[in-house]
């Protein structure tokens, strides 16, 4: 059992009056750099927790959802968290914010309560205590760039990102393999969270010759990068590849920007699954036809909320609700990205048309 398994489950079986409500702080990004995805986000975590509450809640108590803004920019997350924490507001969190933050975060926490991180992630760093459930590198990135090299075999790579932990340890383990392939890296380029203008580093992707970006970029950053790539003329020229783009994003950069471009994900809208197909059904008879879009790290809140219900219940030995059910992780356990698949998609136009899975489930 890992570490941070153990704690939640000791953390959660702590005494309740049936009364009191189950208070989960939701930290999702609300502007900045990941603020497209508060929306979609916040929806997620909605119907994970309107369903939980339908099943009984957590052993007969209601589950709420205490929001906070988790961007970046947020100057005064840690005092709210904090002062929240202390006033027992707050008996478990699900944050999906940049690993810069959940450092933050877990520093503010300090093991108080669980703290469940959703989103992809180095895949160290964080404290044991810590559920990171997201994508790592190893899973995500290293398959998507050996399946890269075997179909297209480019020679030249840039590497874009934004200037933080998750880009630099990213591009560091891309250029080890990049190299081992026989392959090369032309650049290697940061840019501050909150760029807004490409063009020059568009112009720098153009003269170094690279057939092949490696995009690092978080939220609206990725979206502004493409729309110069397009403009340039360099969409379905050159290659560009990410593990952190999603949907939402996607559909900001209008289908003339989109040629040529692969993501990588645990979990992608158009996923062909009965169990995807089923989360979809219920997620827009709760929200509505114009509901946000959903897209990877949205839905990683839900998944995150799954994960955190399946420790109430182990906490209650078994409990009384019915077991929510994971669309990544189907029925038999929570998402965790270190077993279940990851999936190449190729964008086209302004949607994700599933490849494969490059990184498969351990049963």
């Amino acid at each position: 059992m890992k570490t941070s398994e153990a704690f939640g489950r000791k953390m959660l079986h702590r005494p309740a009056a049936r009364s009191q409500p189950f208070n989960i702080g939701l930290l999702i990004p609300t502007s900045g750099s990941l603020g497209l995805l508060g929306p979609s986000a916040y929806s997620c975590a909605r119907l994970a927790r309107d369903t939980w509450n339908a099943n009984g809640g957590f052993n007969g108590r209601e589950v709420r959802l205490a929001v906070l803004n988790a961007s970046e920019s947020s100057a005064s997350l840690g005092d709210e968290l904090d002062t929240m924490l202390r006033a027992r507001e707050i008996d478990a969190v699900v944050a999906l914010c940049n690993t810069a933050v959940c450092r933050r975060v877990s520093a503010v926490v300090d093991a108080r309560v669980p703290l469940i991180y959703t989103p992809h992630f180095e895949g160290d760093g964080l404290p044991e205590w810590v559920h990171a459930i997201g994508e790592t590198l190893v899973r995500q990135l290293v398959p998507a760039l050996d399946w890269m090299t075997q179909h297209y075999q480019p020679r030249r790579w840039y590497l874009l990102g934004n200037d933080y932990s998750w880009p630099r340890r990213c591009h560091q383990v891309a250029t080890s393999r990049i190299r081992a392939a026989g392959s090369e890296v032309v650049a290697e380029r940061y840019v501050a969270l909150g760029e807004h203008r490409f063009e020059p580093t568009v112009e720098h992707i153009r003269e170094t010759r690279a057939d092949a970006v490696l995009i690092s970029l978080v939220g609206g950053e990725s979206v502004y990068m493409c729309r110069a790539f397009g403009a340039a003329g360099l969409a379905g020229k050159v290659l560009r590849l990410s593990v952190c783009m999603e949907e939402n994003a996607i559909l900001g950069m209008g289908p003339e920007n989109t040629d040529g471009m692969f993501v990588a994900a645990g979990y992608f809208a158009n996923l062909d699954s009965d169990v995807n197909g089923a989360f979809k059904e219920r997620y827009h008879a709760h929200f509505g036809d114009r509901a946000p879009m959903l897209n990877s790290l949205a839905q990683s809140v839900y998944e995150g909320v799954v994960h955190l219900q399946r420790q109430t219940r182990q906490a209650d030995r078994g409990g009384a609700s019915a077991v929510l059910p994971s669309v990544r992780g189907g029925g038999r356990h929570s998402y965790d990205a270190n077993r279940d698949p990851v999936f190449l998609g190729s964008v086209e136009g302004l949607g994700v048309r599933v490849i494969q899975e490059i990184a498969g489930g351990l049963r």
